[in-house]
């Protein structure tokens, strides 16, 4: 089952899992509303279509244009950013040259980025098991990442009888190079997505990229 961003983030929120705050919306006049409620000085408007790529695909109306993701640092930002993307067409490498109209778009909260990281759960067919897969190279494909530098993966299978372990998450935020007060941070986060993974009955929970923030530096 495909669901948008805005969706998926609000389902892992149920289950403790933690994801920057962020509405939905249809027009420009709600997405500006929507950046006024959420407060700050920076936001990011997103593109909501099944595709991934959004960042870095284009407009078929102004193919020299900005992608599918955009920082906003002002109201006129965000105005500008929502009719632009609103009811035009946005192409990526997975929608192919006929790319998807954009109907909704999602404002979300911005957030001091210090490191980019990738974090997903699948199940692997041949072992019958829940795998977590993390890397250090955040906001790229995986697919790319595991051909041209996989030692930056790190892969660990969860056994079906224990469920996930303590010593799982630590393996994981070891390998992505964490330290500190960021591991029980990275613990309990890994924590409440295999717990979403299993309630939700997910066949794949992909989260790209993960992010710390500076304050957790």
């Amino acid at each position: 089952m495909n669901i948008h961003e805005y969706q998926a983030k609000g389902l892992l929120a149920k289950f403790g899992v933690a994801v920057p705050r962020g509405s939905v919306a249809y027009t420009v006049d709600e997405a500006s509303k929507a950046a006024a409620e959420l407060g700050g000085d920076i936001w990011v408007v997103k593109s909501q279509i099944h595709a991934g790529g959004r960042g870095a695909g284009h407009f078929a109306n102004n193919p020299d244009g900005g992608g599918g993701v955009r920082l906003a640092r002002s109201d006129d930002d965000v105005r500008a950013h929502a009719e632009a993307m609103l009811g035009n067409v946005l192409v990526t490498k997975q929608t192919g040259a006929e790319g998807k109209e954009v109907k909704r778009i999602y404002v979300e909260e911005g957030c001091d980025i210090a490191r980019e990281l990738y974090l997903s759960l699948l199940v692997d067919r041949e072992t019958s098991r829940i795998v977590i897969i993390a890397s250090t190279e955040g906001g790229m494909d995986i697919e790319t990442v595991a051909e041209e530098t996989p030692e930056k993966i790190a892969t660990v299978a969860i056994d079906p009888a224990t469920g996930i372990m303590p010593f799982h998450t630590r393996e994981i935020a070891f390998g992505l190079g964490l330290e500190g007060a960021q591991i029980k941070s990275a613990a309990k986060f890994l924590m409440a997505m295999y717990k979403a993974f299993l309630d939700m009955d997910a066949a794949l929970v992909e989260i790209n990229p993960l992010v710390v923030t500076g304050a957790a530096m």
